[in-house]
């Protein structure tokens, strides 16, 4: 039975935008994730035909305790994979509709006038032409090595490092074993698409973390100097709360908030992995949290990436619909205005970042429009990072202050940014990493391989 939880657990993850499928699978802590990942990648390669089977045998109407996830795992290993091998009790209620699943599949078949089961996948079941595009984004984990130690790592492996990219082009070119330092972000290694290293031993230490560009931009953008208090609104599974305590290098606090013990559970495995100190998990749904409360009156910074259509996630889960209705939409852009400006009302508030992993205006853009016109002046966009080439959409004047990310445009997931600053007196002033990226774009940080300054503890090298 563990494996079929295991693996309904994971699509309820890729549905949530937690994360990619090989991310969440190696952070789900089965024991056997090959044999995981293959049935959530069969299970999802299927999803289409699982949903017409499920719905013309009614099985989720028979079997009301059934989660929709762990129906779709359960019918795909009995129908088209190894004949529900494990299971339970869960086994016994499957076979028990055995028959009415077959007679459904049969009648499928007939209806589509094919014989075999991958007969019945149409093309839009394939690999994402996007997905196949977008490379492999390694983040270094500073808090536990440096990228200079990483790159050498790296090429003692094998791998050959080309040095810092000039352009989007030259990390479209990569191929074989050959990797970049990313033309934007300073502790971002850049491999070829599809290249693996959930086996690696810097992954599995912490010493790197598989990341998104595009989900590298919220942290980065924020830019919170060490020492400060930041709230991290919707957290889980973490990779930006880490990315933020490298940025903060473990001084200061983050508080970070997630309704979802499961996924709290995973994110702290993972901090902790990654050398995080200075945090605070809280199960509780960050719109109860009182911004009056003394524990948060040195909150300066805010990340605040709240459940979205996820729509830019190259590797969805596969839908028959291939956009959310116009009153899902809706009610994601309400909730998202309500949080944004929650999150603006802490006092002493001084920068925010607002992200979404969605394509949709009226998740991006407009909520951003709708909260500052109803918070006046007194926060305002900044025009940040201005050597990103893809920008917001002209919905309102200032709208090009935003950031978008593509997988055609930058070779990344889909993402929008926003970052906002207090208005006059008590603004927030960039790091100087930050700053420095910003004066003079094409050189963000020291280049690998330069003399480090000096410090005063010792990264620990990878050998």
């Amino acid at each position: 039975m563990a494996l079929y939880s295991a693996a309904a657990a994971v699509l309820e993850g890729l549905e949530r935008g937690d994360g990619g499928i090989k991310t969440l699978v190696y952070n789900s802590r089965f024991p056997h994730v090959r044999q995981l990942y293959a049935l959530v990648s069969e299970t999802l390669r299927y999803s289409p035909v699982l949903e017409k089977l499920l719905a013309g045998a009614a099985l989720l109407q028979a079997e009301k305790k059934l989660p929709p996830q762990l129906a779709k795992v359960l019918v795909y290993d009995l129908l088209f994979g190894k004949g529900l091998k494990c299971g339970g009790r869960w086994k016994v209620l499957a076979r028990r509709h055995r028959a009415r699943l077959e007679a459904e599949l049969a009648r499928l078949k007939v209806q589509q006038k094919v014989s075999r089961n991958e007969d019945l996948l149409a093309p839009a079941q394939a690999a994402s032409p996007a997905a196949s595009r977008v490379p492999r984004y390694v983040r270094v984990n500073t808090l536990k090595t440096r990228v200079d130690d990483v790159i050498d790592f790296f090429k003692r492996q094998g791998y050959s490092y080309l040095g810092k990219a000039g352009s989007v082009e030259e990390l479209r070119a990569l191929s074989g074993k050959k990797f970049l330092l990313d033309l934007h972000l300073p502790e971002l290694l850049v491999f070829p698409p599809q290249t693996d290293f959930h086996d690696n031993l810097l992954y599995t230490s912490g010493h790197i973390i598989l990341q998104d560009k595009a989900s590298c931009l919220p942290a980065f953008l924020l830019s919170p100097a060490a020492g400060s208090h930041v709230i991290d609104a919707c957290a889980a599974p973490g990779n930006k709360t880490s990315h933020l305590a490298a940025i903060l290098k473990n001084k200061g606090q983050i508080f970070a908030f997630d309704v979802d013990t499961k996924r709290l559970a995973t994110m702290n495995t993972m901090l902790m992995r990654a050398g995080v100190t200075s945090f605070q998990l809280a199960q509780q749904d960050f719109l109860t949290v009182d911004p009056g409360d003394p524990k948060y009156s040195r909150v300066t910074y805010i990340l605040l990436d709240p459940s979205c259509s996820g729509s830019g996630m190259v590797n969805r889960v596969p839908r028959e619909e291939a956009a959310p209705s116009a009153e899902r939409l809706q009610a994601l852009a309400s909730f998202q205005r309500k949080v944004l400006s929650h999150a603006l009302s802490f006092p002493a508030l001084r920068r925010l970042v607002y992200s979404t992993c969605s394509l949709h205006q009226e998740e991006n853009e407009d909520v951003v429009h709708a909260v500052l016109r109803e918070r006046g002046s007194a926060f305002r966009l900044v025009n940040t990072f201005p050597s990103w080439p893809c920008r917001g959409l002209a919905a309102f004047p200032g709208a090009e202050c935003c950031l978008r990310a593509s997988p055609a445009d930058t070779l990344t997931h889909g993402f929008f940014v926003a970052v906002l600053e207090r208005h006059g007196e008590g603004a927030a002033a960039p790091s100087s990493l930050l700053a420095a990226a910003e004066e003079n774009p094409q050189h963000e940080g020291p280049e690998p391989g330069a003399a480090p300054k000096k410090r005063k503890r010792k990264k620990q090298r990878v050998k």
